[in-house]
This record gives C-alpha cells, structure tokens and sequence, in this order.
C-alpha cells in the first residue's frame, strides 16, 4: 500500500532513538499518520515544525498499519509564527483543533484548501482574524455542526439578525428573541460577512463558535476539553482588540 501526497505538519514526536511520528492533515487521505525514518535527527528535526508544508510519499505492507512516510518540505511557517505572539498561538490553536478533531484517514479537501490558505496569511494581522473566523465557522460546518445564520428561526425574517440560539445554532432577530434575548448567543455582524470586523467583533464571534465547539463538538465526538490553544489565541486577541 503506497500514495503520495502533500501535506500541513500537525505534530512530530520522537519514536525510538531517531526517528519521529508524523501526524500531518493532508490534501486526499485526510489526518494520517506514520513514522518517519530519521525524523528525530539534528538535520531533520528542525524542519518538523507545525504548520510546515510536506511532500509526502506513505508506504505499508497493509493498509491499516501505520506504515512509514518519506517527507520532503516544501514550505516552512514556523519563523513567521515565531516572530509574533499571536500568530504562533494561531497556529497552534489550527493543528491542535484538526488533530482533535478531524477522524483518521478520512478526506476532506474543501478543510484542506481553506486551511492551507488560512496558514499561508500567518503573520497578516490585518487579515488573519477574520479569516480564522470563517476557518472556524468552517469547521464546525464539516463536522456537521454548522451554524444556520440564513433567517430567524422564530420569524423566518433574512434581515436584522442578531442572536444564535445555543441549542439549535440558528439565527434570530431581535423581535424574535423577545424576552428570551439574554439567554442567546449574541450575532455580531461579521459572522454574517458585514461590518468592519473589528478584532472586538471576531473575539464577540469566537466566544459564539466557542459554545458550539466546546459543547456540541468536542462533547459529542471526544467528551474532552478543546485543546487549550483555542482559549490562549482568543485570549491573546481580545488582549489586541483592547489596543485597537
């Protein structure tokens, strides 16, 4: 069994005395693993940082063993993250999410492309925010928890939304919510692609997606906390809102 793909690093850890285990979310098979010879060298180990661009070639005598890789990389993105606060807890908080989340070896490419142009805009504060947002909203999408932001849940209204109801995840206007309104999730407008998208604004939107992430998805496909790294980049952000 053998193929050969490109792929975004998730996570390296030493197997043995020098090789390393691949976790990297690839174009066509999805979150995959295996081992790479020599992946814990002195020449090789640095080049194994998250979010890095890999050739791939994976080969195993049987499908289901977790076979060797070969890894060639294309890109790193680790120097631009390491420069910047917030971009490096942006990027842990992309591949801590995916490992969480994403099952092994199934395809999801339309995930692929958005993240892998996500990553690419790493160090653009001007831009990333607002596009880890809609990698977010993504996300939950795909792993069929995607918010229905299209009309109001109780009038059927397109305009004037501006609350998400926590347990169905479907918008709803003001005269909707009614007396209900403090028990909804606020809508800010950037969610529904309007308004300036001032980082106050995606931090409003994040604690939204928040509640979904942590209590529709990670409870129903883990039952265990989101990696830490979501809350610590939501926090770094709300921290730079403050400044703006």
């Amino acid at each position: 069994m053998d193929w050969r793909d490109t792929g975004i690093l998730l996570s390296a850890r030493r197997h043995g005395e020098s090789a390393a285990i691949l976790e990297v979310f690839t174009a066509e098979h999805g979150r995959h693993m295996g081992v790479l010879r020599g992946g814990a060298s002195r020449r090789v180990a640095p080049t194994l940082q998250p979010g890095a661009q890999l050739d791939l070639a994976w080969r195993a005598r049987l499908e289901d063993h977790m076979g060797h890789y070969t890894a060639e990389p294309q890109r790193s993105r680790a120097a631009v993250a390491m420069g910047d606060p917030l971009s490096l807890a942006g990027l842990n908080t992309v591949t801590s999410l995916l490992s969480f989340c994403l099952p092994e070896r199934e395809s999801h490419p339309a995930l692929y492309r958005r993240t892998e142009a996500l990553l690419d805009l790493l160090g653009q504060a001007d831009l990333w925010p607002l596009a880890y947002l809609r990698w977010e909203m993504a996300l939950l999408d795909e792993m069929g928890f995607g918010l229905d932001l299209s009309a109001c849940a109780v009038t059927g209204a397109n305009d004037g939304l501006t609350h998400v109801s926590p347990r169905t995840g479907r918008a709803v206007t003001a005269s909707g919510a009614g007396d209900w309104a403090d028990r909804l999730l606020p809508l800010p407008p950037v969610m529904l692609g309007e308004g300036p998208a001032t980082d106050a604004d995606i931090v409003t939107a994040l604690r939204t997606t928040g509640h979904f992430m942590e209590n529709r998805l990670a409870t129903d496909l883990r039952d265990r906390p989101l990696p830490a790294a979501r809350a610590q980049f939501v926090t770094r952000l709300a921290r730079a809102a403050e400044t703006e």
